[in-house]
Formats: C-alpha cells, sequence, structure tokens
C-alpha cells in the first residue's frame, strides 16, 4: 500500500490548516504526525483517511503500483480517535459484532479474544453507555487494531488511558502491528517512539 500527497492544502473558510504537503507513505513504514494542539495533525490524518477533502494539490492510493479509488479506501484502513464515537446502546459483543460486518478480523484472533485481550471479557454484555472513558478507549484500538487492514490511522491513541491502558496499547502495537503501515498523529512521545518517520505539521502552514 503507498499514499501519496502531493501538494495537498487544507483549508476551513478562508483558513489554511496546512498547505503544500507532498510525502509518500510506503508499506510497513510507521510515520508519526507531529504537532502543538490545535496545529492541525488530526485533520492531515482525517485528509489522508479520506474523511476530510482536501482543498488543493492531490492525494492517492494504490497497491502494487495499482491505483484505489479514493471512495474505496476506507476498505483498506481502520482508524481510532477521540472524535470517532462508538454506540453507546450496543453493548460490547454487539459493537464487535457490528465491526465485523464491516472489517474482517486478523488471522486467529476471535470476537471473543478481542475483549479478553483489553481486559474486558467480563463486560461482554455491558452497555458501552456504562463504560468508562478508558474502557471506550480501549475499545476503539482494539476494533482498529485487530482488524485485517493494511493501514492503522490513530490519532492522539492513548487519550483517557491509564498508565495500564499505555502499556496495553505499546503491546498490542509491537505484538499486532506486523508490516503494516501505521500513522500515528499525537504529541506525545509514548504514542509515536516506534515511528521513525516523523511529519512537522508546523512546516507546512
Amino acid at each position: 500500500m503507498t499514499i501519496s500527497l502531493n501538494q495537498a492544502g487544507k483549508r476551513f473558510n478562508y483558513d489554511w490548516i496546512f498547505r503544500r504537503i507532498s510525502f509518500t507513505f510506503r508499506d510497513s513504514g510507521r510515520y508519526a504526525i507531529l504537532g502543538p494542539n490545535g496545529s492541525g495533525k488530526s485533520t492531515l490524518l482525517q485528509v489522508i483517511s479520506g474523511h476530510l477533502h482536501h482543498n488543493e494539490g492531490t492525494v492517492t492510493y494504490s497497491i502494487a503500483e495499482k491505483p484505489i479509488e479514493n471512495d474505496a479506501f476506507f476498505r483498506y484502513c481502520a482508524i481510532a480517535a477521540p472524535y470517532l464515537e462508538l454506540i453507546e446502546e450496543f453493548t460490547l459483543a454487539e459493537i464487535i459484532q457490528f465491526h465485523v460486518q464491516f472489517k474482517t478480523l486478523l488471522p486467529d484472533i476471535t470476537e471473543k479474544e478481542i475483549a479478553g485481550m483489553v481486559g474486558l471479557e467480563k463486560s461482554m454484555d455491558k452497555q458501552l453507555r456504562y463504560f468508562s472513558s478508558g474502557m471506550k478507549q480501549r475499545i476503539k484500538l482494539a476494533l482498529a487494531i485487530f482488524s485485517d487492514v493494511p493501514v492503522l490511522l490513530l490519532d492522539e491513541p492513548c487519550t483517557n488511558l491509564d498508565v495500564a491502558g499505555v502499556q496495553l496499547y505499546q503491546h498490542l502495537i509491537e505484538q499486532y502491528c506486523g508490516q503494516r503501515m501505521l500513522i500515528v498523529s499525537s504529541n506525545d512521545e509514548q504514542e509515536y517512539y516506534m515511528c521513525p518517520e516523523r511529519i512537522q505539521i508546523v512546516d507546512y502552514k
């Protein structure tokens, strides 16, 4: 999988969030998008994911040099972000079952094992509205990381996690990221320490 940005820019009304980003994300690469709060890290990640449309330049996707239509990229990526909401009327079992209707799981990973791996196996029949913010974040990460897709997009992945939750996140990345492309938007090194390639969003203002 390759994601290529060529002179890409995004604005809201007349304010440019970033401009003229040219960068190529490649198979199995690990990338961090860095910058202070409010600098546009999340906006860039959403443009990469296709959730937001860019206002200038191009964003293209390909596998083995074969192009992928922009509106089909969602099939090849999984994203976890604080602004993506869970359906709180669902139980944990139901949200996992709902998710796998759209994304297959990594080989040899079952729906029940997902809950166990994030320490929530006793909450399978509990509605998500009764989960703490940290429990919800664990589920968001699990649903993304255990999806069988070539690209993982993580926006501030340790939001609402305690020390044990951060350690869990790092373990899941080390064990299950494999050779997939990983792009992390963050200003916290414990979230992106595994990413040798880094983009400073303030360089594109």
